[in-house]
């Protein structure tokens, strides 16, 4: 495990798979990022709760269990979700994966994780000895839940910051980190939520990331709701917020994913 402190495998990295089962033959899969200000993670309303909902859509499951603070920080959990998608891209025949239909999806801190590997992903080392080094890191998709994108002051959730680049920050890190600015041609179509009285991550993050997006020509659907804070995931017990993942599915069916 690259950049590992200890022998404890408890301390390394992992994804856990919600796989459809094979009769369903080859499907569209999800890359999931919980969120936890790169500090911790939540794992169940940002994690199983989230691939369980993909599996009823009909897409495969993947949540990543990512290093973070206080053992690790940059470049670690960048590290950990790049070859996550690269080992899910490499096994999708095993895994009955379509390798041109795999997404991320990211929750906050985890948002930032994902937006990371759609701005910061190659397509693979071809002089690799290793298959998954020779593979693509590219996702298909993003799918971004009221995430943290951006570290400049005015925005930023500062202990998602701090956990990953530390305080103060590294100028060249804190650049990029704001992936606002890291937004290239080949950025992954992107499918954007954030509230407006979210008082933990500024909805300005949304927007300046679907702004970049804009500007690219890449194609991305936001949808901004009047309340709901941060944190809320599916939102099962409130109807309203909970729309988001009927317009997200949506949004999947017309990309071409879901079909």
């Amino acid at each position: 495990v690259p950049g590992k402190l200890r022998a404890d495998e408890k301390d390394w990295p992992n994804i856990t798979p919600y796989l459809l089962p094979s009769d369903r033959g080859v499907r569209p899969a999800v890359l999931i990022c919980p969120g936890g200000g790169y500090g911790h993670l939540a794992m169940d309303h940002e994690g199983h709760q989230i691939a369980q909902w993909l599996n009823r859509i009909g897409v495969h499951g993947f949540i990543l269990q990512y290093r973070h603070a206080p053992q690790y920080s940059h470049p670690i959990p960048m590290t950990d979700a790049l070859r996550a998608m690269r080992t899910v891209r490499a096994r999708a025949s095993e895994w009955n994966v379509d390798p041109e239909r795999i997404g991320i999806i990211g929750f906050s801190a985890g948002g930032h994780l994902a937006s990371t590997v759609g701005t910061h992903f190659d397509y693979g080392n071809p002089l690799s000895e290793d298959i998954i080094e020779k593979t693509s890191s590219r996702p298909n998709f993003m799918i971004l839940v009221y995430p943290v994108i951006t570290f400049a002051n005015d925005y930023t959730h500062l202990g998602t910051r701090k956990n990953l680049i530390g305080d103060p920050p590294d100028p060249a890190l804190l650049a990029s980190y704001s992936n606002e600015k890291q937004i290239q041609p080949f950025t992954p179509p992107t499918f954007l939520v954030h509230s407006s009285d979210d008082k933990v991550v500024p909805v300005e993050n949304s927007l300046k990331f679907y702004q970049g997006l804009s500007w690219q020509g890449i194609p991305a659907e936001m949808h901004i709701y009047q309340y709901g804070g941060h944190g809320y995931g599916l939102a099962p017990n409130d109807p309203i917020l909970n729309s988001w993942v009927q317009r997200c599915e949506d949004w999947m069916k017309y990309r071409g994913i879901l079909n």
